[in-house]
This record gives C-alpha cells, sequence and structure tokens, in this order.
C-alpha cells in the first residue's frame, strides 16, 4: 500500500471487501526476467517507502482511491453500485438468499479482528462468541438471522476501537436504514480505521527504524545495484559534472571530494531536466528538493524587488514603521508560484512594480512627504519589471548571496555570519535559515546513506586513471 494524496473516503475503494488480483494470468508462470523485473520493483518500493517514513515526520498512508472524475473512478464507481445492487437483490428474495451476505459477515469479522490488539482477549472472545459462522450458518437455515442485531454489534465494537477523529463516522453509521447500507458504510469506515491503525504503528515504529534506516537504505541500494548495475550512471554523470565545475573554478588550489559533492547538491536546487537525468541517489527527494528550489527562487526574487525598491524610494519612507512589512507582504503574494514560466513572471513582475509604486505613493500622501517623481517610477517599474531575466544584475547579485548562505550551512551547519548584503536580504533571514535548515538534513541524510557508493566516484574525479593511484575503485 502506497500513500495516495487523494483523500476522498466518500469514493475510497474501502466500501468493498477486499478483493485479492492474480500475480499473473493462468497457466502463464513469470519468466526470469519478469521474475527479476518484480524483484527490483520491490526493493525499490520498500526503499522508497522505510526513506518516506523516516525523513517526513508528516507521513501518512491515506485511501488509495481514484479520482471519481477519471476514467478509473467512474468504472470503479459502475463496480462498486454493481456489487451492492447484487447484495440488495439477493436479500429483498423470499427467501433471502444470505450466501453474499455471509462472506461479508466473514470480512468484517476479519478485519475486526485485525483491529485488536494483543491486549483485546475479551473483545476477541468476544468477537468469536457473536460472529460464530457456524452459529450464523444454522441460524440461516432456521430462517433466524437477525443482520440488523449483527450490525449494531459490530458498530458497538468499532466505537470502541476507533481513534477520536472517527467518532462522527461511527455514528452515522447508526442512522443507516437498510442492510445494504449497513454494510457499505461498515467497510467504508473499517477501512479508514485499518489505515488509523497502520498509521498509528508506523509513528510508533519512527524513532526505532531512524536507528536502522541508513544502514537498511543502503544495503536496499545495493541490492538494486546488484540487480541493476546501470542504476548508477545518472549519479556518476551528475557528480562528474560537478567536479569538472569544481575543478574549473578552483584551479590554484586542491579540490575536496566534499567540495565536489556540496557543489552538487547545490544543482539539485536549480536543476534543469534538459541537462542531464536526475541522479539515482536523489530521486527519492527529487519532489522535496524542487519544491526548496521554487522556495529559492521566490526569495531570491522577493529580496531583488525589496532591494530595487530601497534603491529608489526615499530613506524617509522606507525607514517607516510597518512600511517594509506591509510592502514585503504584498509582495510574496504576487511572486507565490510566478517562477514556472518566464511569460507568467513577465506578468506577475509588471503586476509587482504597479503594487510597489501604489504602496509608496499611498504612504507619502499619508506622511505627506514629496512625491516620487515621474521620472523615479519609470526607473523603479522598469528594474522590476527586468528581474524576469536570469541574468539580471541584481537577481544575480542575490542568488550568489542566497547560494552562498546555503553551501555555507551544508559545510558546516548554520553560517557564523548572515551574507553580506542590504537589508532586504536579511529581512529574509528566518526564511532562508529555514530552508537551509530542510535542505541540509535531506543533504547530510543523502551523504550518511549514500556517501560509500559516491567515494570510488569522486576518487576517480580527482585522479583519473592515467595518474598514479593506490587501491582498486569498486563501485
Amino acid at each position: 500500500m502506497m500513500p495516495n494524496r487523494g483523500d476522498d473516503p466518500e469514493n475510497s475503494a474501502e466500501d468493498l471487501p477486499a478483493l485479492h488480483k492474480l500475480e499473473s494470468p493462468t497457466g502463464s508462470p513469470p519468466s526470469a526476467s519478469l521474475s527479476r523485473l518484480i524483484e527490483l520493483e520491490n526493493c525499490v518500493s520498500n526503499l522508497s517507502l522505510a526513506h518516506e517514513i523516516v525523513v517526513n515526520r508528516d507521513f501518512r498512508f491515506k485511501p488509495n482511491g481514484p479520482p471519481t472524475d477519471s476514467l478509473e473512478g467512474r468504472v470503479t464507481e459502475i463496480v462498486h453500485r454493481a456489487f451492492w445492487d447484487c447484495l440488495r437483490q439477493q436479500l429483498n428474495r423470499d427467501p433471502p438468499d444470505y450466501s453474499h451476505a455471509m462472506v461479508l459477515l466473514q470480512e468484517v469479522k476479519t478485519l475486526l479482528g485485525s483491529l485488536l490488539l494483543p491486549g483485546h482477549v475479551r473483545l476477541r472472545a468476544e468477537l468469536d462468541e457473536v460472529l460464530d459462522m457456524d452459529l450464523i450458518k444454522q441460524e440461516v437455515s432456521q430462517g433466524a438471522l437477525d443482520l440488523n442485531r449483527l450490525a449494531e454489534y459490530v458498530i458497538n465494537t468499532m466505537s470502541s476501537l476507533c481513534a477520536p477523529v472517527r467518532d462522527p463516522e461511527v455514528r452515522a453509521l447508526r442512522q443507516l436504514q437498510g442492510p445494504v447500507e449497513l454494510f457499505r458504510g461498515i467497510f467504508r469506515v473499517l477501512g479508514l480505521m485499518k489505515i488509523d491503525l497502520v498509521n498509528f504503528t508506523v509513528q510508533s515504529l519512527r524513532p526505532h527504524l531512524m536507528q536502522q534506516a541508513v544502514q537498511y537504505e543502503r544495503a536496499k541500494f545495493q541490492q538494486i545495484l546488484d540487480k541493476d548495475p546501470a542504476s548508477l550512471d545518472n549519479t556518476v554523470a551528475w557528480l562528474q559534472a560537478a567536479a569538472s565545475e569544481e575543478l574549473s573554478a578552483v584551479s590554484s588550489s586542491p579540490v575536496s571530494a566534499m567540495a565536489i559533492l556540496n557543489r552538487a547538491y547545490m544543482h539539485l536546487l536549480r536543476w534543469r531536466p534538459l541537462d542531464q537525468k536526475y541522479p539515482e541517489t536523489m530521486l527519492m527527494d527529487r519532489t522535496r528538493l524542487d519544491s526548496l528550489g521554487e522556495q529559492v527562487q521566490r526569495l531570491v526574487l522577493e529580496a531583488s524587488v525589496l532591494l530595487v525598491t530601497s534603491a529608489q524610494c526615499s530613506p524617509a519612507v522606507w525607514s517607516l514603521q510597518g512600511f517594509v512589512g506591509k510592502l514585503r507582504q504584498s509582495v510574496t503574494a504576487l511572486l507565490e508560484g510566478s517562477h514556472t514560466s518566464e511569460g507568467d513572471l513577465k506578468r506577475v513582475l509588471l503586476s509587482v512594480a504597479e503594487k510597489v509604486i501604489q504602496t509608496v505613493n499611498d504612504v507619502q500622501c499619508c506622511q505627506e512627504t514629496t512625491q516620487q517623481s515621474e521620472e523615479i517610477r519609470v526607473i523603479l517599474k522598469g528594474q522590476i519589471e527586468a528581474l524576469w531575466k536570469v541574468n539580471n544584475p541584481v537577481r544575480v547579485l542575490v542568488g550568489e548571496r542566497v547560494q552562498g548562505f546555503l553551501q555555507a550551512m551544508l559545510q558546516g551547519g548554520p553560517p557564523k555570519r548572515s551574507p553580506e548584503l542590504a537589508s532586504p536580504l536579511r529581512l529574509l533571514s528566518a526564511e532562508l535559515a529555514e530552508l537551509g535548515r530542510a535542505f541540509g538534513q535531506i543533504v547530510h541524510y543523502n551523504r550518511s546513506v549514500f556517501g560509500p557508493f559516491y567515494a570510488p566516484i569522486l576518487r576517480r574525479a580527482l585522479f583519473p586513471p592515467a595518474e598514479p593511484e593506490t587501491g582498486d575503485d569498486q563501485r
């Protein structure tokens, strides 16, 4: 079971009992290559799941259901409706046909049993007594089966076992009329309760998992590498590119492996997919790194706008209490998500320029200070609009300061002093520190897990085969 961001309990597949799918078509055993591929996929899946549990404190399993407006969602809805309509038809016969209902009762008993802890001895004995399938079969044969009584017991048991967050949903089951609606509601809520128990177990085990996480992930990746030796090719290219840049940038002094690795990590915050494929060892953190990269670009743009504004704005206005905070709030809101394309950024920066000029004029009117000249307004507007260019001098300067700040955090924790820049960047120091902390956590953990795989690649980059080198490098 993998996490699904679309948590929609009403349309979840949990309102049906578990349906097991075949591993392969009957009479067609998997070939050796397919078996190898399945093993590799399982290794990757287990590695990804373990990594997500360890690094993501907010990790939760969620019901796995397709979007209702998708083809899969519509087909699922049709299948579910047919499933429950079939049960309704059986129960409406005279006499009722309970064959289908018996299977569902057994499934309910199994699900309730899976929610019980070892200490629930009395509840387990009670469950076996009330949902005694042999006894229920006798009641069916004698026409004495009372589904409402069994449903009431099931709901009461669910109420005693569920997390407080599920209390309203369990109470709502008591309002349902008819056995089909009761069965459907019970299966849906039981599915949610099972996920709650899994999430509780994961959070309880998380401290213990973290103690073993580095060794586990390293061993799993080695298994992947044994099955597919090409699983490190993109990582090799990524580190070699960083090594070439570092060697070119620092020609007069020795280059360290750590400097190359830090440069490689910094590249991930401004990754251009057209350049090369993403390194395999970083794939599990790509979503987090892409999000951090977007935050970096937004902070650079925000600081650039504030820097340009402070240069063109009179000191009397800039130093007014609350002015910078109000200006920054407006700029931040407008820049949110604006980095997705050049066209969007151009349009947003035009709005930012107009908002900045309006804010400055409003403050000057309230303070009865001298209004900005038309020439200053045109210059300020033009400078803000020009920030869409990647090579804009102000944007490049601020970007270098931000990159330096983050790189300093990678080299040895928080830097002893903030980057030397005008006050606009210092206004963002809290956001930069939080961003650097999150980036540093990803980097340090990745380095702990995959350091042994990086070492021979970095040695080959620093000491090419043409030069004397001791020891044999093995991937």
